[in-house]
């Protein structure tokens, strides 16, 4: 994306969270953040997604993208100290994959991953159970995929009926609060961009999902 797109961007995000409009929309402030790293203006991105959590303490993405922003400032003790946060926020929420994430950025800074108490209990799975991928906790599998393609065989495989439920309602909440028109190619591809953080999808593993013909 060119300079002069992610300035626009980070005007269209700013004008959404200013007093006179709505200061308190988290999935706002996440996205200027994401605007703000782009710019390589990595304090005031560590500021937005600080926001952000300050809004919705259990944003675990947010708190991840906090502490990347704040490594790439140079901000080594603040990094630590959003990142341990984060991390055991994530993991008493079953996120896996922001709490690895978060586990692998405290690991690389030389910082210790704060200590969680597991109680592993064997799971019995049943035909219509699954492991879900995003919280490692059982789960209903999805009667069909959610979608066409590639993608919507992966997540019936991989994602519970439950944890694709609570994305359906976060996924409204991402379209009511940054008025998204989805039939908008630019709407479109902002939603697709939050399902897949949500669901713990990078763009590595997105390659890898949709093979050679993506």
């Amino acid at each position: 994306m060119d300079i002069d797109a992610i300035n626009r961007r980070i005007a269209q995000f700013e004008t959404m969270v200013r007093p006179e409009a709505d200061p308190t929309n988290d999935m706002a402030w996440f996205s200027l953040g994401g605007a703000y790293a782009q710019a390589g203006r990595h304090l005031d991105a560590a500021g937005a997604y600080g926001k952000c959590v300050d809004l919705n303490a259990g944003f675990s993405k947010a708190y991840q993208m906090a502490g990347q922003s704040l490594i790439d400032a140079n901000k080594r003790d603040e990094a630590i100290a959003i990142l341990s946060k984060g991390f055991l926020t994530a993991t008493q929420k079953g996120d896996r994959m922001p709490a690895k994430a978060m586990s692998d950025l405290l690991t690389k800074i030389g910082a210790p991953v704060p200590e969680v108490a597991k109680a592993e209990t064997p799971v019995n799975l049943g035909e219509n159970v699954m492991m879900d991928r995003k919280t490692g906790r059982p789960g209903n599998r999805l009667a069909k995929p959610p979608m066409r393609g590639p993608l919507g065989a992966w997540i019936q495989q991989n994602v519970s009926a439950e944890t694709w439920d609570a994305w359906i309602k976060q996924g409204t909440k991402v379209i009511n609060e940054m008025r998204l028109d989805l039939s908008r190619d630019q709407d479109a591809e902002t939603y697709d961009k939050h399902m897949l953080e949500y669901l713990g999808v990078d763009e590595d593993m997105l390659a890898e999902i949709l093979g050679p013909s993506a």
